[in-house]
């Protein structure tokens, strides 16, 4: 037997480059998928989200203030910081905008209370990243603590609901990054949280090993089927076809909801509604 026919000189296997946000945006509706990756140029988005101004701005104040030398990091830091952060799009006026960042400060200052100072992270929106037979998997992780010798995801949220152990534990990204962040620091990693910066909540989900697997199995599944798509689309099949719509509620919030039949159809929300129904 030669050497081609043991597949000696076989091309490697592409692996599928990708993020949990990635993976997620063809879960919810392939048409919004391919919109962002696929199609070139890719349609206009709309205009920006004032829920996505506030988070951002809430998570860099956060990058910021683990930046500072621990002596430094207390509450009366956090106006400055949240200032020089402050992203100011999507907001529907100078007063709402201003009525959000006395809430968004407010929410800092409580949550930096609970905090040691001096307890130093692993990492502080910290890039991680693991391959498997299919996958090349990267994400950003807000915060990565280390307790009793194991690593902890800790994820940011700044929406209006709260949030449950269910939302830890079904969340295909938190699962993600343990794996990710556990292989690259070489350390276990089961315990994943969502600490909701509104209410003080945290929601806690802790993995086992086989849990953690049945979510890398179903982000593969996924990668695979975005593959497939792919190469349908690559062999002719309609653009529409191949990335089917999937209509529901999300599409009032999509970024491409004028550029797609099914989303232009429904009423969309203005870019501050999140915000301003979380205002009262």
């Amino acid at each position: 037997m030669d050497n081609e026919q043991l597949g000696l000189f076989a091309p490697p296997q592409r692996l599928f480059t990708c993020t949990p946000s990635k993976l997620g945006t063809y879960e919810d509706c392939p048409r919004r998928y391919r919109f962002a990756y696929v199609d070139r140029p890719s349609p206009p988005k709309g205009p920006p989200w004032a829920h996505n101004s506030l988070g951002a701005s809430v998570h860099t104040a956060l990058r910021s203030w683990y930046a500072l030398d621990p002596d430094r990091r207390d509450r009366a830091a956090l106006p400055t910081l949240l200032k020089a952060t402050w992203v100011s799009e999507g907001y529907r006026d100078e007063t709402q905008e201003r009525d959000v960042f006395r809430r968004a400060l407010g929410w800092l200052e409580s949550y930096v209370d609970g905090l040691d100072p001096h307890d130093e992270p692993v990492g502080v929106e910290r890039t991680v990243a693991a391959r498997t037979e299919t996958l090349a998997l990267s994400g950003r992780v807000d915060r990565i603590d280390e307790r009793a010798g194991e690593l902890v995801i800790v994820d940011y949220k700044t929406g209006r609901s709260g949030l449950t152990p269910d939302d830890a534990r079904g969340s295909r990204a938190l699962a993600l990054y343990a794996i990710a962040a556990a292989r690259v620091f070489r350390k276990p990693c089961h315990r994943v949280e969502l600490h909701h910066l509104p209410t003080g909540t945290v929601a806690a989900h802790d993995h086992t090993d086989e849990s953690l697997t049945r979510h890398l199995r179903r982000a593969e599944a996924t990668a695979a089927d975005i593959t497939a798509a792919d190469a349908a689309l690559a062999a002719g099949t309609s653009p529409d076809e191949a990335f089917p719509v999937a209509p529901g509620p999300q599409c009032a919030w999509c970024d491409f909801r004028r550029s797609c039949p099914a989303g232009a159809g429904v009423e969309p929300k203005e870019p501050w509604a999140a915000v301003e129904r979380s205002a009262g």
